[in-house]
Order: structure tokens, then sequence, then C-alpha cells
């Protein structure tokens, strides 16, 4: 079965950055797109960014272009991604996603199709 764990999250200063991390398992990694989407408390999910199979390509949505950086490293089956500059806006639970397909997915939630449990990124201003 595939699992999608991202240990990290925690508190951080407003202004203050923050490294998300997905350790996959069950799947051929490096032949998939991933994803990262967040859920502010109280409000709507927003797919955050997508990454294909070979990292060759990115994209991001238009709320968080040049704040964050996804990356991934096939070789140990990782995925990654940075968040700069944060603002409290940014609070939110953070979840590594497996899309059906490659390509951007964004906020198209039926081609999602494997989740992770989210990690709370918290930021104090």
């Amino acid at each position: 079965a595939v699992q999608l764990v991202e240990p990290g999250g925690g508190l951080v200063q407003l202004g203050g950055a923050l490294s998300l991390s997905c350790a996959p398992s069950g799947l051929t990694f490096s032949q998939v797109s991933m994803n990262w989407v967040r859920r502010p408390a109280g409000t709507h999910r927003e797919g955050v960014s997508t990454i294909t199979g070979g990292g060759d390509r990115t994209y991001y949505a238009d709320s968080v272009k040049g704040l964050v950086t996804i990356a991934r490293d096939n070789a140990k089956n990782m995925l990654f991604l940075q968040l700069n500059n944060l603002k409290t806006d940014d609070t939110a639970m953070y979840y590594c996603a497996r899309p059906r397909n490659d390509g951007w997915t964004g906020d198209n939630w039926a081609r999602y199709y494997n989740w992770g449990q989210g990690t709370q990124v918290t930021v104090a201003g």
C-alpha cells in the first residue's frame, strides 16, 4: 500500500523559513509526480505545488510563487517543500499528495490519488 509520511512542521516566527519533507513508500517514486497541498484551519484546501517524477518541471499556485520551493530526491525517495518569508496566512496543515496524472494538479481534487496524514505549520506573529 502507498504511504506518504510527513515528519516535520512546527512553529516558526513571522518572516522565518521552514522545510517540510515527505517520505513516500509503496510506489515507484521516480515515476510519479508529487504535490503539496495545504489547508488553513476553517477554510478550503489549496494546491500549493507540483513536481514531475524526474523533477524537471515544477508548478506553483500564484499565491505562493517566489515564496516556496518544491524539490525531490529520487535516490532517497524524499519530497521537500521549502517555505520562506512565512506569513500568518501560511499557517495550515500541509499535506504531501500523489496525483493520478502528471502536470499541474492545483485544486483539481479528483486528480489526487494518495494523501499523507498532514503536518501542522504555525506561523507566530
